[in-house]
């Protein structure tokens, strides 16, 4: 691939989210960069979702992940519908009927201010690291097959990437959110539907011929009722996909925000319908993709890389098909990298500004200087961890923090469940110890499992473990015969 060409198409593919943001944030004001002036169209909430919701990891992962767990990550996303009923019928219910701004307020109402102040930071760290880690590794795939042959170091690439998202973010916020998120998953959807056409073209496939390569091919298999102890095994991945969907989901920001955007709580259950309906096929897409790849790497002699992130990638940008693949791959990853990092940023924006310092209830002129700032400090935030994260190098240490950072969705978990389904009061200061103890009884408790628990493996269920620990915290602090207000 020529750099050139691929910096040509980035300049051209940021100069359309500029003109997006252009002309959604004319006369825009706090209440449509927090959500919207809640007048945002469900259906186009609904399609952009999709690209906020599979990062750029995803778009590099899923495809590779047939190689080591076949099809078995449709179990957790079929799990996902579970989680995606929970939130419309349950979470949004009462975030519209409290007219909140963040989500996290509902813990001050329910339990006092240093829950609130704990969900909201738990929030903020585990985004930010997240964040943080995923446009590292999708800016790691630029440097190698773009920015070095242009002699342009890591630091300035990640610098004007985050620039150019604060760009067009800072004035809009979610009222440009949602409509270039709906652009990028365009670009997404069509990088991967390109692929996989151009791949059928090369396995002389017709649209039958790719439906039966992909049902027959030994990696296909989706469901897994064998062993319990397996870390494939159905239940637990479905089970982990509901309640993965409901915290990654039904309790963050970052997702929310969207669906608060929305005119009403019809319109924003219709939103979440359609988003879990279309999330599906567009996963099944993603890993027929690499079913289509591995069959490709077989036929021509490649050897599948030892980490299968890699595949994808190695197929799309070294030419092997066709050169249009490595284009189209690069402004897929992009648009799916993207997508998710603007939404995030002003995902924290709000937060920061609206749970750490109570800025809410200013005067507009105030509020509104207050929160570019905010904005600002926060995009600068992320360019440092990106660099601490290049810095580092050491794959191991940084997905170790990026897994750490996974647990901390765990205490939300049980926080909330704890205040939705009991009506106990809890002795709110020593809230931020139970959240803290849980996470690292986890940590421990996942890491010593196949020890003490004859060879079983935790995966994604630790999140369960994790909440209902935060739950027992909780009822271990409660105030005995004090039953709190309905909220």
């Amino acid at each position: 691939m020529n750099p050139y060409h691929i910096l040509f198409i980035l300049f051209v593919y940021f100069g359309m989210l500029l003109v997006v943001s252009h002309f959604t944030s004319r006369n825009a004001t706090n209440e449509s960069f927090f959500l919207g002036n809640r007048k945002s169209p469900w259906y186009i909430v609904a399609f952009g979702m999709i690209g906020a919701s599979l990062s750029g990891v995803t778009f590099i992962s899923v495809p590779g992940w047939v190689v080591d767990s076949n099809f078995s990550y449709m179990q957790v996303v079929l799990g996902y519908l579970v989680g995606y009923a929970v939130i419309a019928h349950v979470l949004m219910p009462m975030y519209y009927r409290l007219n909140l701004t963040s989500i996290y307020s509902y813990l001050e109402k329910r339990f006092g201010f240093y829950s609130y102040k704990t969900g909201a930071s738990f929030f903020l760290l585990s985004r930010l690291i997240g964040s943080a880690f995923r446009l590292f590794l999708v800016a790691n795939v630029l440097q190698i097959t773009v920015f070095n042959a242009l002699n342009i170091p890591f630091e300035v690439s990640v610098f004007v990437t985050i620039f150019l998202i604060w760009l067009y973010t800072f004035k809009g916020g979610i009222k440009t959110i949602i409509w270039t998120d709906t652009l990028q998953t365009v670009f997404m959807l069509m990088a991967v539907g390109a692929t996989i056409i151009l791949l059928a073209k090369n396995l002389n496939l017709n649209f039958s011929g790719i439906l039966h390569t992909v049902i027959d091919n030994e990696h296909s298999k989706i469901f897994y009722f064998e062993s319990f102890k397996d870390q494939y095994y159905f239940f637990k991945q479905f089970l982990s996909g509901a309640f993965i969907a409901i915290v990654m989901t039904g309790l963050d920001q970052d997702m929310m925000q969207k669906n608060l955007s929305c005119r009403n709580i019809k319109d924003a259950q219709k939103n979440m319908y359609w988003f879990s309906i279309i999330l599906v096929p567009v996963n099944l897409m993603f890993m027929s993709l690499g079913v289509l790849l591995v069959v490709f790497a077989q036929k021509n002699g490649i050897e599948i890389p030892a980490r299968t992130d890699n595949l994808y990638p190695l197929i799309a940008t070294q030419g092997f098909v066709h050169p249009i693949i490595g284009i189209t791959f690069i402004i897929g990853l992009v648009a799916a990298a993207y997508s998710s990092a603007d939404s995030a940023l002003t995902a924290l924006t709000t937060s920061f500004t609206v749970d750490i310092l109570n800025a809410g209830q200013r005067e507009e002129k105030k509020l509104k200087k207050l929160r570019k700032l905010v904005h600002l400090a926060i995009s600068l935030v992320m360019v440092v961890v990106i660099i601490l994260f290049n810095a580092i190098n050491n794959e191991s240490v940084i997905s170790a923090i990026f897994k750490v950072a996974g647990y901390t969705y765990g205490p939300l978990l049980g926080l909330y469940a704890f205040g939705l389904f009991t009506r106990k009061v809890v002795k709110d200061k020593y809230v931020p110890i139970v959240a803290i103890i849980s996470p690292v009884l986890c940590i421990f408790l996942n890491y010593y499992s196949v020890d003490w628990f004859h060879g079983y493996k935790f995966g994604f269920e630790i999140l369960l473990v994790n909440g209902l620990l935060t739950f027992l915290g909780l009822l271990i602090i409660s105030k005995h015969n004090i039953i709190a207000e309905e909220v």
